[in-house]
């Protein structure tokens, strides 16, 4: 429990061996009352046994559906297990566990909440075609909710009883549809979005790709998948 409220701490995760020991067991230890779900998003590593080693339940997918997939299998988790709110928290330990409490006391007031870089809070710094295409996102998507967001790709989010429900039956697999398409699907069907200001950390294993082209594609992937979302009904 989480301020009164069944909390599922959901981790997507592939091939993550490296690092999701220490994420399950820095959740588990700044937040004895939450259980935590690692989705095994079919690593071809020891994952699953690590994860569950470090005590938390595994949901193992045998082949790879993308972060959209796993979280799909996520919700649906929490929704058939009567969570009253799931939070996702990346595998490589860029999210501060110690923000959760943070997230679900906004959850009183809003549906989705956002865990925001760019807010205020910590020095995370993007540069070059991402930080373009982030800011782009971010101003058109902020007009969407009716709310600032200044962080829409943030994979650290928490959603309350209304919004589980609603990602256990739809959420995207396509790339950038798991932060972009579900900000617009959710805030057109009604329900409110709301961000916290977080300090994000680096990777606690593995190297982070990136590169000007990679940065570049970015861009371009970022403004075809808007375009797609603001089209879709």
């Amino acid at each position: 429990m989480v301020n009164g409220k069944r909390v599922l701490i959901i981790i997507p995760a592939l091939n993550e061996s490296g690092s999701i020991a220490d994420v399950v067991g820095e959740v588990r230890g700044e937040l004895p009352g939450v259980d935590v779900l690692v989705v095994d998003d079919g690593s071809t590593d020891r994952t699953a046994a690590v994860a569950a080693a470090a005590g938390a339940r595994v949901a193992k997918l045998p082949y790879n559906l993308g972060v959209g997939g796993a979280m799909r299998v996520g919700y649906r988790y929490a929704r058939d297990h009567d969570y009253d709110v799931a939070i996702q928290v990346d595998a490589d330990g860029q999210h501060d566990p110690r923000y959760v409490p943070k997230l679900v006391d906004l959850l009183d007031e809003t549906d989705l909440v956002i865990g925001a870089r760019f807010a205020g809070e910590g020095d995370y710094n993007v540069r070059g075609p991402r930080r373009w295409a982030m800011v782009m996102l971010s101003g058109v998507l902020s007009r969407v909710a009716h709310t600032k967001l200044t962080d829409t790709t943030s994979g650290f989010r928490a959603a309350n009883r209304r919004v589980i429900d609603m990602f256990a039956t739809w959420y995207p697999v396509e790339y950038l549809g798991d932060t972009v398409e579900t900000l617009v699907h959710t805030a057109r069907r009604g329900y409110t979005i709301r961000q916290v200001p977080v300090a994000m950390r680096k990777r606690m294993a593995g190297t982070p790709s990136h590169s000007p082209a990679k940065a570049m594609i970015y861009l371009g992937r970022a403004f075809a998948v808007l375009t797609l979302a603001l089209i879709r009904r």
